[in-house]
């Protein structure tokens, strides 16, 4: 398992991955900000937004990661390289996700785990990840990732906890 930047590499895997999140209903991060209508469109979106060029409005430069266990992509994360105040509140430095299918299998903390080594390597004292309150797999994730709660605040209606991870 390993953490690797977008590759045509992975093509096969990333259709498949796209195709199973429309049908299980969610956007999450693999639509960024809109579905690519091919890879090497959202390659280049990707590539474009690390060096924070073609940004959509409110959007900071992020390093865009796949978490790839053999020949499949299994997560994906963002790790953003500065906060706005919208991102102070909710969003936070990581943000990750796990395709549908391959949820309740510890890839969740191991996409965290690893994108905490590349966000320090990036230069990043410490890191903000928020999650909903009612998220309790993200909850037990952050906290098992080192993640100390710093507060709970109401965001679009939502109780979200936000969590900092210092590198110290």
């Amino acid at each position: 398992m390993k953490l690797i930047k977008p590759t045509k590499q992975y093509v096969e895997s990333w259709s498949d991955l796209i195709k199973e999140l429309e049908e299980a209903g969610g956007r999450g991060f693999w639509l960024i900000p809109e579905k690519s209508e091919s890879i090497d469109e959202y390659l280049q979106t990707v590539r474009e937004h690390e060096q924070g060029k073609n940004l959509p409005d409110f959007w900071v430069p992020a390093t865009t990661y796949w978490l790839v266990d053999g020949d499949k992509i299994v997560g994906h994360c963002n790790i953003r390289h500065q906060l706005t105040e919208k991102l102070k509140q909710i969003g936070g430095h990581i943000g990750y996700h796990i395709r549908p299918s391959e949820r309740r299998k510890g890839y969740g903390s191991n996409i965290l785990e690893l994108s905490l080594k590349k966000a320090k390597a990036l230069g990043l004292d410490k890191v903000l990840v928020t999650c909903d309150d009612s998220n309790v797999a993200s909850i037990k994730i952050i906290e098992k990732n080192g993640g100390l709660l710093k507060e709970k605040g109401v965001v679009d209606k939502k109780l979200v906890r936000r969590y900092w991870i210092d590198f110290a």
